[in-house]
C-alpha cells in the first residue's frame, strides 16, 4: 500500500460506533430513510425492473437480497440492481466541495456487505458514516470530475473500503480490496457529457457493484496492483497528485453537509426551480420576450453549457438541463414525473419558451459554492417590464435543511405508490431505531414488495 490507501485502510478499520456522535448517527438515519424513499419511487421504473431482471440471473451460495422483490441473487449484482433502483429516481442526495456527487450512490453496496456479514444496525451506520467520510473527503481534496473522471471513482473506493470492514476483512485484505476496485475502475466523465443515457443513472450502480466484487476477490486471497493511489500509473499520475483529507482518528463529519432534494432533476437546478416558481405569479407565459438564467460555475457547465440542453430527447438529458426545468416550471407551477413524459418532452410550447432561455455563470455566485447554491432569474416581458428574483439556498441544501419532518414527508410521499402508509410508518420506525436493530435483514425485510 501507498500512504494514502494505509491512510484509507487504517481510518476505515479504526472508526467505531462509539466515535460517532448523536448528530452524525441522526443524519446517517435521515441520509438512509431518504434514500429509501428513492428506492420506492424508482421501484417500477423500467431501468429498475431490468435491472432485477438482469440481477436475478445470478445466484450464489451466499446470497443477498434485492430490495422490494426479496429474490436471493450474488452479492455484486444485488448491490447493483439495489443501486440502480436508488439512483434511478434522482432524487438522492449530493455533496459538493471542489467536486461533488451523490454518496448515497454507496448505500446498495452497504446493504451486500452487511447482510453478507450478519451486521447489525450500529455497524451499519458505522459503515454508512464511514463511507460517506471516505466519498466527501475525496470531493473535498481535488475536483476529479473538471479533470475528466467520473463520481464512480471515489464510490468505487468508498463501496470496497466499507463492504470489507462489514465482512471483516483484515488490513491486508482490505490493502488489497481498494486496489482491486480502485484501478479497473477508473470510470470517465464522458457518462455525463452531451445527450445522457441510461448508464447516468447506472455509472453509480456498476461502482457498488464493483466495489462488493473487490472485497469479495480480497477475502479470497486476490492481490491487486501495488500503490493504486500514489504509484506510477496510479490515480496521482492520472488525475493529479491532491491530498485526501482523511485520518485515522477523526471522527466522522461529512454525511451533514450533504444536501437533500426536493425535485427529482440534477441538484444544480434545484435552485432554480425554487425561484422560477416564486416567479410564476407575477408573469403571464404569453407575454415573456427573454428569461435570464444566473447560475455559479458547475451548473452552468452541468446544466447549461452543452447545446443539447436547449433540445432534450431523453429523462436524462431533460432533467440535467436548466431550460427544461426553469420552463417546466414556469409553465406547469410544479416538477414531476409528468415533467418528463413523452409528451411534455415533444410539447411545442416548452421548445418556444426555452429558445428564449440564456443561462449564464455569475462569478460571484461561483464563489460562495458550496456554502451556497444561488441562482437568480430575469425575465424581460414583451412590454419591456422586468421581473428579478434569486435564492441563496434551494431547500433541503444543508445551509437550509430538511426538517425531521420534511425528510419523513418526503420518504412518504416517494413510498405513496409503492406500499401502504402502515408499511411506509414501520420502515420510518425501523430507521429511527436503526442502533437497537440486532439483523439488518430486519430492515430489509420491512421493505418487501406487500
Amino acid at each position: 500500500m501507498d500512504a494514502t490507501s494505509e491512510r484509507l485502510v487504517d481510518y476505515t478499520l479504526q472508526t467505531r460506533f462509539e466515535d460517532l456522535t448523536p448528530e452524525i448517527i441522526a443524519e446517517c438515519k435521515r441520509r438512509l430513510l431518504d434514500t429509501l424513499g428513492c428506492v420506492a419511487s424508482a421501484y417500477d421504473h423500467p431501468v429498475s425492473v431490468s435491472a432485477r431482471k438482469f440481477a436475478a440471473r445470478y445466484s450464489m451460495d451466499t446470497p443477498v437480497t434485492m430490495f422490494g422483490t426479496g429474490q436471493q441473487v450474488s452479492p455484486e449484482m444485488g448491490a447493483f440492481a439495489n443501486s440502480v433502483m436508488l439512483r434511478a429516481s434522482d432524487m438522492n442526495d449530493n455533496f459538493r466541495k471542489k467536486g461533488g456527487g451523490h454518496p448515497s450512490d454507496i448505500i446498495g453496496a452497504l446493504f451486500a456487505g452487511a447482510e453478507l456479514g450478519e451486521g447489525d444496525g450500529k455497524s451499519f451506520l458505522t459503515a454508512l458514516a464511514i463511507g460517506y467520510e471516505i466519498y466527501c473527503s475525496c470531493c473535498a481534496g481535488i475536483n476529479l470530475i473538471g479533470r475528466g473522471w467520473d463520481q464512480p471513482v471515489y464510490g468505487v473506493v468508498a463501496s470496497t473500503l466499507t463492504v470489507g470492514k462489514l465482512i471483516g476483512l483484515d488490513r491486508n485484505q482490505m490493502g488489497h480490496a481498494l486496489a482491486l476496485a480502485l484501478v479497473p475502475n477508473m470510470a470517465t466523465m464522458k457518462t455525463r457529457h452531451g445527450e445522457l443515457s441510461i448508464w447516468k443513472g447506472c455509472a453509480a450502480a456498476n461502482a457498488a457493484r464493483n466495489g462488493v466484487f473487490a472485497a469479495m476477490l480480497a477475502q479470497e486471497g486476490f492481490t491487486g496492483p501495488e500503490k493504486p493511489i500514489e504509484g506510477k500509473y496510479g490515480l496521482w499520475d492520472m488525475a493529479g497528485k491532491f491530498e485526501w483529507p482523511l485520518t485515522p482518528g477523526m471522527p466522522p463529519k461529512y454525511i451533514a453537509d450533504t444536501d437533500l432534494k426536493a425535485f427529482a432533476i440534477c441538484v444544480h437546478g434545484q435552485t432554480a426551480v425554487w425561484v422560477a416558481l416564486d416567479l410564476r405569479d407575477q408573469i403571464n407565459i404569453k407575454d415573456i420576450e427573454h428569461i435570464h438564467v444566473e447560475v455559479y460555475a458547475r451548473a452552468h457547465e452541468m446544466m447549461g453549457s452543452d447545446p443539447e440542453r436547449w433540445t432534450p430527447k431523453t429523462r436524462e438529458t431533460a432533467d440535467h438541463s436548466l431550460p427544461y426545468v426553469v420552463a417546466s416550471a414556469l409553465l406547469d407551477g410544479k416538477i414531476d414525473e409528468a415533467s418528463f413524459s413523452n409528451a411534455a418532452l415533444n410539447s411545442v410550447e416548452r421548445a418556444a419558451l426555452m429558445a428564449r432561455i440564456t443561462v449564464k455563470e455569475d462569478p460571484a455566485f461561483t464563489a460562495v459554492v458550496p456554502d451556497g447554491s444561488p441562482c437568480r432569474i430575469s425575465i424581460t416581458m414583451k412590454d419591456g417590464s422586468k421581473r428579478q428574483h434569486e435564492l441563496r439556498y434551494q431547500k433541503g441544501h444543508h445551509g437550509n435543511p430538511m426538517s425531521d419532518d420534511e425528510v419523513k414527508d418526503k420518504f412518504t410521499s416517494l413510498f405513496a405508490e409503492y406500499g401502504d402508509t402502515v408499511q411506509a410508518e414501520r420502515i420510518i420506525s425501523v430507521v429511527d431505531n436503526l442502533d437497537k436493530l440486532n439483523d439488518i435483514k430486519d430492515l430489509i425485510d420491512a421493505l418487501a414488495k406487500q
